[in-house]
């Protein structure tokens, strides 16, 4: 197989015990809303045939089907060992890495703290906006914590769609590229306050004991309201001890969000494990004018909160910290053991929680996970209800809707043998499918987004070109 016909997610030759098994469900209660007529746009669900509710908002499922399965008997290094050093779309990876959800969905993750946007369209202060809008940014990533299984690629044309009334929006997302792999998405305020869109290119990349993902792709959120317009890009996110020894997940880089009306640029800095753990999963940062004056300073963590506070009494607060540090430190024990780097990366003991400054404000906090996410792949609520397929919705989806996707749903059941069968066959599809075109000389013409020039950075950008949730899918490709 060459190079154009190698297909960067097949499966092949994984067999496994089926996974199935007894799971609790853990209750969930929604206790809060509001009520939005959507009734002319989303198309879900007939008159008469609503969901179950509570308080008039939809109920979500609390649990998946099945537990997930282990991955202690299978051989990583088998499958690795020959990708060190590569990008690690074009290798051939079993499902065993997965976890059941398509990447597209994992990119819908970004909604789960959306009142942070509604928030921030209420603000009258373009610097109380921009806070809202850094806690955004960073909250997108915040899923991804403990989350060591790999979402499903995408195929070419795959989409995903999600509507919730009780977060007010919408949300449709296609996989627009397969070399390189290219995910685009579109979102939009069922309020009429905001909309956010943009185009992901991940590049994996394996380096002996750890596992890169840098998602390259510009993000944009505009707020409508103030007629501002926000971009930036997220940071590189690692998974430690691929191999051997226990994962472990760290984000580390600078995320700058620029506030293209203002000037205004918010600048954080995820940082990196460091030398005993001591930095992991901080976030420190601070916004600042056109003139580069500092006007908020943003600590926290990506896994816990974020807090604020003026920049006066940060550095206030920073040398009284340095004064206790030197203290400490001349007490520590220099006999400390030091783990053996070559073998495995040590995973860094728990840290203390965020030491909140006094006087600083509260922006964001993570949201609780429900007790049985461990057996659910580390999922948060909101990502256990993203596959979800509920009677009559497979009649009111696009037919490339990847709830439909036989191998994730598979996978998710705890089948694990039919979702490596139907994984290596929507693949090897999709190659007949890329053949075929070859020898018609073909273009793939994508449905729901085109190639343009982003209207704030005038860079490369997939956009939306509308249409999608009026819900003519006579057009759409077979691809399952």
């Amino acid at each position: 197989m060459n190079g154009d016909e190698e297909f960067f997610d097949a499966v092949t030759g994984f067999d496994s015990d089926n996974s199935s098994g007894d799971f609790s469900e853990a209750n969930q209660r929604v206790t809060r809303g509001v009520h939005v007529d959507t009734s002319q746009s989303n198309g879900i669900g007939k008159a008469g045939e609503r969901p179950p509710q509570e308080n008039g908002i939809q109920k979500h499922r609390t649990c998946l089907p099945a537990p997930m399965f282990t991955r202690s008997d299978f051989s990583v290094w088998s499958v690795l060992k020959r990708c060190i050093g590569l990008e690690l779309s074009k290798i051939t990876m079993p499902v065993a890495f997965n976890e059941p959800l398509s990447f597209l969905q994992r990119i819908t993750e970004y909604m789960e703290h959306v009142h942070l946007v509604h928030r921030a369209s209420r603000q009258p202060q373009a610097l109380d906006r921009m806070q809202c809008v850094a806690a955004f940014a960073v909250s997108a990533v915040a899923s991804q914590w403990e989350r060591t299984g790999k979402p499903f690629n995408p195929l070419l044309g795959e989409t995903y769609e999600l509507i919730r009334e009780d977060l007010g929006f919408r949300f449709i997302s296609e996989q627009v590229s397969h070399h390189p792999p290219i995910s685009a998405f579109y979102s939009e305020s069922l309020y009429h306050d905001f909309l956010f869109h943009g185009s992901i290119y991940p590049k994996l990349k394996f380096w002996g004991k750890s596992v890169e993902a840098e998602p390259r792709g510009t993000i944009t959120l505009e707020l409508l309201q103030h007629n501002e317009a926000y971009t930036w890009t997220n940071p590189t996110c690692c998974v430690h001890n691929v191999i051997i020894g226990k994962l472990w997940i760290e984000q580390y880089g600078t995320v700058e969000i620029l506030n293209h009306r203002t000037g205004d640029k918010c600048v954080l800095h995820f940082k990196p494990c460091g030398l005993f753990g001591k930095e992991l999963h901080k976030v420190e940062g601070h916004i600042q004018d056109k003139n580069k004056r500092k006007l908020f300073v943003i600590y926290g963590k990506w896994t816990e909160g974020l807090w604020g506070i003026d920049p006066a009494a940060y550095e206030s607060f920073r040398k009284q910290g340095r004064r206790g540090d030197a203290l400490r430190k001349a007490q520590q024990d220099d006999g400390a053991e030091k783990a053996d780097s070559d073998v495995v990366d040590a995973v860094p003991e728990v840290q203390e929680t965020v030491q909140v400054i006094p006087g600083s404000k509260l922006l964001w906090r993570v949201n609780t996970r429900p007790p049985n996410s461990a057996q659910m792949y580390n999922f948060t609520s909101f990502t256990v209800s993203l596959n979800e397929l509920r009677t009559g919705m497979e009649k009111i989806l696009a037919p490339t809707d990847c709830r439909l996707r036989p191998d994730i749903r598979g996978m998710e059941n705890g089948n694990m043998d039919l979702a490596s069968q139907e994984k290596e066959r929507l693949e090897e599809k999709q190659r007949e499918a890329r053949r075929a075109r070859a020898q018609a000389e073909a273009e793939w013409q994508t449905r729901w987004f085109r190639q343009g020039r982003n209207p704030h950075t005038g860079t490369p950008d997939w956009l939306y070109a509308g249409g999608y949730f009026e819900r003519d899918f006579s057009g759409c490709p077979d691809i399952y």
